[in-house]
């Protein structure tokens, strides 16, 4: 169901909040799905259900703008993308209906532990990749049937983390894309581009089981659609690739302190 809710002065707030997370989104490569839903029930107050729709609808322009900006750019592994996106479309609807059997606080709860399992899981590879750098270990390129193995593992992951959570399913795509050695920025222009079809499926999911509140979809999409645009622009000036590591570990650590939050939230 699809509503309009009351305007309250604290609306104000979420095109800047949108800004930010657009920018950062893009630059990152999810969109930033993760953080809508930490935003609307901690910070808004939407109830977990409506923020979980809201949050999948919030997010479509901002993958839109992203993708379109780096696939100009030439960040984007379409053959690649394909993998994840055919298991995630699958998640995305499968997601949407354990939204509707779980209670509100199992849905915060849920999420929080999830975010951090996530997140450990990307801080241990990340800490592996850089001990192996260290010693000089040449990383392999992965055989084609374990690609499709991997892309369709964590494409469904990602399908149903967005379906269930209204996150986009950004964690597992980076996991995943992290695995098979690619290059930073093909890592965040491709991982877009699965997110946008996850997503967009999973709003699809949710426009006949759940509720989008048009009003704070308005208000966040009025920011992150122009800090989207700066992202993708910002990104081509940074030298990306000498700070990859760094960037997963801060990636991982805002994960963990947003699903704690979440889990010990009323």
């Amino acid at each position: 169901m699809i509503f309009n809710s009351a305007f309250e002065p604290i609306y104000l707030l979420l095109p800047i909040i949108g800004f930010i997370i657009g920018m950062f989104g893009t630059m990152l490569g999810g969109g930033g799905g993760f953080f809508f839903l930490p935003v609307l029930t901690l910070i808004i107050g939407a109830p977990p259900h409506v923020a979980v729709a809201t949050s999948l609808a919030a997010t479509l322009p901002i993958c839109i703008v992203g993708s379109l900006g780096h696939y100009k750019k030439g960040n984007i592994d379409v053959k690649t993308a394909s993998i994840f996106v055919v298991a995630g479309i699958i998640g995305a609807f499968a997601g949407a209906g354990i939204t509707g059997l779980l209670s509100a606080k199992a849905l915060k709860v849920s999420f929080g532990i999830y975010a951090v399992l996530i997140a450990l899981n990307m801080a241990l590879n990340t800490w592996k990749k850089k001990r192996a750098e260290n010693n000089g270990e040449q990383e392999k390129d992965s055989y084609r049937l374990m690609k499709v193995t991997k892309g369709s593992f964590f494409g469904l992951s990602a399908g149903l983390i967005a379906g269930t959570f209204g996150t986009s399913g950004t964690a597992p795509v980076m996991a995943g894309l992290f695995t098979m050695r690619l290059p930073i920025k093909l890592v965040i222009g491709t991982s877009l581009l699965v997110v946008l079809v996850n997503t967009l499926f999973a709003v699809g999911a949710h426009f006949l089981v759940g509720q989008i509140d048009l009003s704070l979809v308005g208000f966040l999409s009025a920011g992150s659609i122009i800090g989207a645009i700066a992202g993708t622009q910002l990104l081509s000036k940074v030298k990306v690739e000498k700070k990859e590591n760094n960037i997963r570990y801060i990636y991982a650590f805002v994960m963990i302190a947003i699903g704690v939050l979440m889990m010990i939230s009323k």
